[in-house]
């Protein structure tokens, strides 16, 4: 990975209704594919889940980003994260 696509600071905001989801890696524009759930304990309640949206590329990284700060909950497909949306 290089210098350009690393993401030490809060990922983008997801893309605004009707566009295609994108990675919340900062200055990325690829596709999502991965959905990563999080919570940060010191201000959520225990089964509150954010989200943020990676690209193949982006996943690891910001997932380590998360677990380093034992916020990662879950790391599950896009497409596995919306049908579970659905059946709620």
């Amino acid at each position: 990975m290089n210098d350009e696509s690393r993401n030490d600071e809060a990922p983008n905001n997801a893309p605004s209704s009707g566009e295609a989801p994108i990675c919340s890696a900062k200055g990325c524009r690829a596709a999502a594919v991965w959905v990563l759930a999080w919570n940060n304990p010191k201000i959520h309640t225990p089964e509150r889940r954010k989200t943020w949206l990676a690209c193949e590329e982006h996943r690891e990284h910001l997932s380590q980003f998360l677990g380093v700060r034992s916020m990662l909950k879950d790391v599950v497909t896009l497409a596995d994260w919306e049908a579970g949306a659905a059946e709620r």
